[in-house]
Formats: C-alpha cells, sequence, structure tokens
C-alpha cells in the first residue's frame, strides 16, 4: 500500500513539473515571436529579425526593448495612446530640411564665382523657403531649436538679398548663415552627401565654416582671389 501511494505521488509530481515546463516554454515562445528589432542605421525602422530596412535596405538586428507602449495593443485606450506616439514619428520622419539646404548651396555657389546678384537672388529664394516651412511638421522636442535657427538664418539670408552689389557684406553674413545651416544638419540629418569645409582665413582671420555638396574645395568666402583656400573638417 505504501509503495503504490509512493508511486501516485511520484507521477503527481511529474506531472506538475511538465505542466511548469510547458507553459515556460509557450511563455518563451510567445515572446520570442513578439520581439522586435530594429534597423542600425534606422532606429524608427522596425520589424522582424533579419528583415530589410525600408530606408536603406540593411538588416533589421537591433532587439527593441519591450515597453508599456509594445503590449497596448491589448487594451483599446491604450491602442489609441500608441497611435498617437507613431504618428508623432512620423510626422518627424516627414520633416526635411533638404530644400533649405539646396536653397544654401545655390548661395554658395554664387558667392564661389564672385557672382553678387546671383547671391542676392539666392538669398532672396532661402529667405522665401524658411517662411514656407511648416512648423507643425517638426518633432515637439527639436521645434524650438529649429525655430531659433531658423529665425536667424532667415535674417542672414534677407540681409545678403539687401546687398546686391555689395559682396563683402554678403560674405559676412554668409559667416553666419553656415553656422546655422551647420547646426540644422547636425540636429536634423541629411541624406544627401555634405561636406563642411573651412577657411582660416575668412572672417578677418578668425576663421569661418561652409557646407559644400562637393569635396574638392570652392571657397566662397575669396571666390577666384583664392578659390582652393582651405580643407574638408567633416563629412555627412
Amino acid at each position: 500500500m505504501k509503495k503504490l501511494i509512493l508511486s501516485v505521488m511520484i507521477l503527481a509530481m511529474v506531472a506538475v513539473s511538465c505542466k511548469k515546463n510547458k507553459e515556460s516554454a509557450t511563455t518563451e515562445t510567445s515572446e520570442s515571436s513578439s520581439q522586435l528589432y530594429s534597423c542600425p542605421m534606422h532606429p524608427e525602422v522596425t520589424g522582424k529579425q533579419g528583415e530589410a530596412c525600408s530606408e536603406c535596405g540593411m538588416e533589421l538586428t537591433e532587439p527593441v526593448a519591450h515597453t508599456e507602449a509594445t503590449h497596448e495593443h491589448h487594451d483599446g485606450d491604450m491602442h489609441e495612446g500608441s497611435n498617437m506616439e507613431t504618428t508623432n514619428s512620423t510626422s518627424q520622419s516627414s520633416f526635411s530640411i533638404n530644400e533649405i539646404v539646396s536653397g544654401y548651396l545655390n548661395l554658395k555657389n554664387a558667392l564661389v564665382k564672385d557672382d553678387s546678384k546671383g547671391a542676392a537672388a539666392a538669398g532672396k529664394a532661402l529667405q522665401a523657403t524658411f517662411g514656407k516651412v511648416n512648423s507643425n511638421e517638426i518633432d515637439a522636442k527639436l521645434k524650438k531649436q529649429y525655430l531659433d535657427i531658423a529665425d536667424d538664418a532667415k535674417e542672414h539670408a534677407e540681409h545678403i538679398a539687401d546687398n546686391s552689389g555689395k559682396i563683402d557684406r554678403q560674405r559676412e553674413h554668409f559667416v553666419m548663415l553656415s553656422k546655422d545651416i551647420n547646426d540644422l544638419i547636425t540636429a536634423f540629418g541629411t541624406k544627401q552627401k555634405l561636406y563642411q569645409d573651412f577657411c582660416p582665413m575668412a572672417d578677418n582671420d578668425k576663421g569661418a565654416i561652409w557646407i559644400s555638396e562637393t569635396k574638392d574645395i570652392k571657397n566662397p568666402y575669396f571666390g577666384s582671389q583664392m578659390l582652393s583656400c582651405g580643407a574638408v573638417k567633416k563629412e555627412w
């Protein structure tokens, strides 16, 4: 009789242990299947491990940490909150400074050619580009930073536009405008290959940067006078 009771107890313990192991395995499988991975270059792009990034084609290899937002799809109200986060992320990614950079490069190239009239026209166009930016598309965390930089940049673009025929004055304002564009690129990034160049003799020998789309040095502060003066300091 004792042997029978002992056998029953052993069988019961084995059954409980198997059940726990099965539940643990099921939980691990569920967690594994729900694990998201992101792109090393574009962390906002997520999906299954090994899938291709929609932005650059790289494999998704970086595990995304589970947060409350990840599991909020089980609750109706929380799901709405998750959608709001997605909307904000999309809104941020939809904002681009590409047109601003393009306008700046047109202005830079006019100064390289010693073309004061062309620089004035490019300054006016750049001022208009800043004016039509919809700041509501900018992520809230970066909005104030953008507006501060843009307000200063618009002022220098306006001065360049108003000083046609006075290329020395235009180049003075181009020093500050280049710093503003550099700050915008640092904050918002660029999909275009760009270079930060530096001339030690610009701005009364204090030195000044400018942004270029080519690796070859073409100095906008001196133009034909010292076209190749300067060096590449940074690449994006």
